[in-house]
């Protein structure tokens, strides 16, 4: 037997002696690195990781405030708020959304609608955010579910507060709605470094006074921490700081007066806007037809939307400030006070008119054929001479017209406190330049000035920048800016943050001219124009009625009923009264209604007997087609 074949016993235990040694302190370093991390874990970052446990157990919920009212002058309430119960559904909850709603349609009525306005809630949300399946349930549907919650992981009963506008349509461009925060909403709120007090916050104001006044509204959010358990099930409440109510806003709209003033356009389109002349206060803003803001609340289904969005009445456009239409006639008696201003007329200064008036080979003609005779500035007022305003217009200019009736405030925004109003177009040689391209096109030529004379051609205005103006001339020169809200109050305290009336400027008038145009305006009520809308009033109101083209004629005779209704004139009038003492004054436009006397005049008739005698009119006379010499 080899030698090599028997082992060292020595030499092996030596060996094992070393492997055991070097494993040892391989044992021994791996618990000193433990002890360390240990020691790291549990003293140096202590606070830290207590902290970070602490937080884990508690959450803080952001509790919404309730949204400030909206109430007319006489406190009748706009918008108010309620509370009801909502079935959500967190979707990063939930493996299968489809199955889970299949699941709660047999204890709940779900409808499809309710099924698409979540979907579309959930591409514009984040998914792990609670989102509304059904709103408003009844006590038996929440029995039901809560009965049976254990089947449905995702899905619970929660209690919100909702937005109701108890008036409906009435007044609703004004008011305006909420719906759900959006990409531009959050961009607003970044802006205004809110993003703290809308943490938990659904809705947010999308237009009229709801979007406008969105932070005076939405108040001051507070918050509640909850201490959870390891499901993240609220486990009691630690601590709660109560949220702050919105502000809620007084306006200077009457709603009684605005609901006379929408049922007298009846099924026809337009608006109207009635103006406190003193203060700027609006008394009514109409826009016909309105629409529901109650069904934007939840978020509105498809099949209103399109119903709302492709109708071709427009109900979603706000034509009292959005809308822009040539003024017609009713322009005249601006136009008569800057020729009395600029010295361009006198008021016993007369012409002879024919019933037309030529011009560089053209002929304009007046409504009345073979013309008025011999027309005065009364008169031409009065019996709403065309001929008489063609002349005018081309002694005064252009750029004198322009300049004039800037200061009334025409061709520019007025600062209502509403987001979203139109310029309208106040042309002249300098805004021509700017409209178009071709140089050809930029030239002003001496026979468009004449049919701006009787508030055609270029001229375009908002029916609110024509009531506007209408109170600065019932107000003797003193414009102030329309506003809707009066004051602001402090839903907890009672303080209120009054809104001051703001004078605009003061149109430098001569009383005794001013004194003329309005006397010529009591004239169109009591022997002109108006005479019939305005018959056995008891009060004494000065007015104008216009009839604007809403296509050229190129020459020929109007007749109404030969012409499709899109395509007929819009019917307009402007008014004031007392005329001696004027607390109102107004514009109304009627959208293919013809004219002015019979469609228009009528309404502004409602309205001031409503304001100033507390009654509608009774017996009031027909007015026929030709309502007088054409407006």
């Amino acid at each position: 037997m080899r030698s090599e074949e028997f082992k060292n016993p020595e030499q092996e235990l030596y060996r094992f002696r070393q492997r055991v040694a070097v494993a040892g302190v391989a044992v021994l370093i791996a618990f000193v690195l433990l002890f360390a991390r240990f020691f790291y874990l549990q003293v140096v970052k202590h606070e830290y990781y207590r902290t970070r446990a602490e937080d884990n157990r508690i959450s803080l919920v952001p509790v919404v405030p309730n949204r400030g009212l909206i109430v007319d002058r006489n406190g009748i309430v706009l918008a108010r708020n309620y509370s009801a119960y909502t079935l959500e559904i967190t979707p990063s909850k939930v493996k299968d959304l489809d199955a889970l709603i299949d699941e709660l349609a047999t204890l709940v009525d779900i409808q499809p609608r309710d099924r698409k306005r979540f979907r579309k809630l959930l591409e514009e949300s984040k998914n792990f955010e609670s989102l509304p399946i059904r709103t408003r349930l009844t006590d038996e549907e929440v029995a039901r579910f809560v009965a049976q919650r254990y089947r449905f992981p995702g899905a619970d009963i929660k209690a919100r507060l909702f937005r109701q506008y108890p008036l409906g349509e009435v007044a609703s461009h004004a008011i305006g709605y909420i719906g759900r925060v959006n990409d531009r909403d959050l961009e607003r709120i970044e802006r205004e470094e809110q993003e703290a007090n809308y943490r938990g916050t659904e809705h947010f104001g999308k237009t009229g006074l709801e979007q406008r006044y969105e932070f005076d509204l939405h108040g001051r959010s507070g918050f509640e921490q909850v201490e959870v358990d390891a499901g993240g099930r609220a486990v009691r409440v630690l601590e709660r700081m109560p949220p702050i109510p919105g502000n809620n806003l007084t306006l200077t709209l009457d709603v009684k007066l605005q609901e006379v003033a929408e049922k007298a356009f009846g099924e026809r389109r337009g608006a109207l806007v009635a103006i406190e002349p003193a203060t700027g206060g609006i008394l009514a803003l109409v826009s016909m037809p309105g629409y529901d803001p109650n069904l934007f609340v939840d978020g509105i289904d498809p099949q209103n939307w399109d119903l709302l969005n492709n109708s071709p009445d427009k109900p979603m456009v706000n034509r009292a400030l959005n809308g822009a239409y040539p003024p017609g006639s009713t322009f005249k008696p601006f136009m008569a006070l800057a020729a009395l201003t600029l010295g361009k007329r006198t008021p016993q200064q007369a012409i002879a008119d024919p019933g037309y008036f030529v011009f560089g080979g053209h002929r304009f003609r007046d409504d009345k054929v073979g013309g008025h005779g011999m027309v005065d500035m009364y008169k031409s007022i009065v019996h709403s001479c065309d001929t008489y305003y063609y002349v005018l217009a081309n002694d005064m200019g252009i750029d004198n017209i322009a300049k004039f009736m800037r200061q009334l405030g025409f061709g520019s925004r007025t600062g209502i406190d509403i987001d979203g109003e139109s310029e309208g177009v106040l042309p002249s040689q300098e805004w021509k330049k700017k409209r178009f391209k071709k140089p050809e096109q930029q030239k002003w030529y001496a026979g468009e000035t004449i049919s701006i004379g009787i508030g055609q051609g270029y001229n375009a205005y908002t029916p609110i920048q024509l009531a506007q103006a209408t109170a600065a001339l019932a107000n003797n020169g003193v414009m102030y800016r329309p506003h809707l809200v009066r004051y602001v109050e402090n839903s907890r305290t009672g303080e209120r943050r009054m809104i001051e009336p703001e004078p605009l400027r003061t149109v430098p008038l001569k009383p005794e001219h001013v004194e003329i145009i309005k006397q010529a305006m009591v004239g169109v009520n009591k022997e002109g124009t108006g005479a019939r809308a305005f018959a056995g009033a008891e009060y004494v109101a000065a007015g104008k009625t216009g009839t604007a083209q809403v296509f050229s004629l190129k020459g020929e005779k109007y007749h109404e009923g030969r012409v499709k209704e899109e395509l007929r004139d819009h019917a307009l009038f402007i008014a004031f009264a007392p005329a001696d003492n004027p607390r109102i004054a107004l514009a109304v436009l009627v959208e293919n209604g013809g004219f002015g006397a019979q469609a228009a005049a009528p309404i502004a008739r409602q309205v001031f007997d409503y304001y100033l005698l507390g009654k509608l009119p009774k017996g009031a006379a027909p007015v026929d087609e030709a309502g007088g010499d054409g407006d």
